[in-house]
């Protein structure tokens, strides 16, 4: 791989994230409402009335936040701050930091989209290789509909489906939380049963939705190698069903999967939104969802930058590692 294409891509990365950056200040500004009279307008719901000097107070908020400033200087300040790792406060939850709010949650996404994802693409791979090989049991085909069916079916619907189903009509699993209510997580076989019980639904709806995709993207790739010479010259010379299968026919076909998985698993941090709020899991895509309905504009930062950071870092890693995957592919000028 020539030096000149690696340094043309980081360059294009930086690029990507200043625009990120920049587009990152700017959007959330751009919403309506002022947030520091929403926390002011909360805190006056919740004392009666008897809050003080409000005009004060909102212009002492504005200038803990910065927000007393011209939009400029708050850009500099933004990037400065950004360079030295501070992401700034929640307004929501002054004095928590956003690294602090952004990092109580990303475990719990972690497990649960990251988890879910691998799985769902080990089992929906093998699943598409096996329903294009012609010496597969006819009975396995017949999966074939409900696969195109739940390839369909978003994984949020799939979720409202299971949480009525096993949380409010059978109630053996949570309707919602990542642990019991009251509860303390530890390291121990109690904390991990209940964490596992809570994120159950949640993780069967992601693994549903994805496999039917995995399994059909995996499939469409399988019957186009199997006519490949390779195939017909493995088979002539004699060589086990099984090693045709993964070493000839699966290996050939799992660039595009790697590639679906690689930029499947940078949206891990953001999580499955929809799946998080439906089910009040703990995770980023709920504390998204709470600061955009707080206006909470550094949380929002703070997380869409990270997404967008991921994103462009694991598509710059993947054009770097696709000869290794692939060597075929190479990025010499010719």
């Amino acid at each position: 791989m020539r030096l000149d294409y690696v340094v043309r891509r980081f360059g294009i990365l930086l690029l990507v994230i200043v625009l990120a950056v920049t587009l990152n200040f700017v959007l959330p500004r751009l919403m309506p409402g002022d947030p520091v009279e929403q926390k002011l307008n909360q805190i006056v719901a919740t004392s009666g009335g008897q809050v003080g000097d409000l005009t004060g107070m909102a212009a002492a908020y504005r200038a803990k936040f910065g927000l007393d400033q011209p939009v400029w200087r708050q850009y500099l300040n933004y990037w400065a701050d950004l360079l030295r790792g501070d992401l700034g406060y929640s307004l929501e939850r002054f004095p928590e930091r956003v690294s602090e709010t952004i990092g109580s949650a990303l475990p719990w996404t972690l497990g649960l989209v990251g988890t879910s994802t691998l799985i769902s693409f080990t089992i929906g791979t093998l699943l598409g290789g096996l329903l294009a090989w012609p010496r597969v049991p006819r009975a396995l085909r017949a999966l074939i509909p409900l696969l195109i069916v739940l390839s369909a079916v978003h994984y949020f619907l799939l979720g409202l489906v299971l949480l009525f189903v096993f949380a409010i009509v059978l109630k053996v699993f949570p309707a919602g939380g990542g642990y019991p209510f009251g509860m303390v997580p530890r390291f121990d076989w109690a904390s991990i049963s209940a964490i596992l019980r809570h994120g159950f639904l949640p993780a069967l709806s992601i693994i549903l939705a994805g496999i039917g995709s995995w399994t059909l993207g995996m499939r469409g790739m399988m019957i186009g190698i199997l006519g490949e010479d390779y195939i017909a010259l493995a088979e002539a010379k004699g060589l086990p069903q099984t090693r045709i299968f993964f070493w000839y026919a699966m290996r050939n076909g799992l660039l595009p999967q790697i590639t679906t998985l690689a930029l499947v698993l940078s949206h891990v941090v953001a999580g499955a939104i929809l799946v998080e709020v439906i089910f009040a899991y703990p995770g980023i895509g709920y504390k998204l969802f709470q600061a955009v309905g707080s206006k909470d504009y550094f949380v929002i930062q703070g997380i869409v930058l990270m997404i967008i950071v991921a994103i462009a870092v694991v598509l710059f890693l993947l054009d770097l590692i696709y000869p290794l995957i692939d060597p075929r592919i190479a990025y010499d000028r010719r």
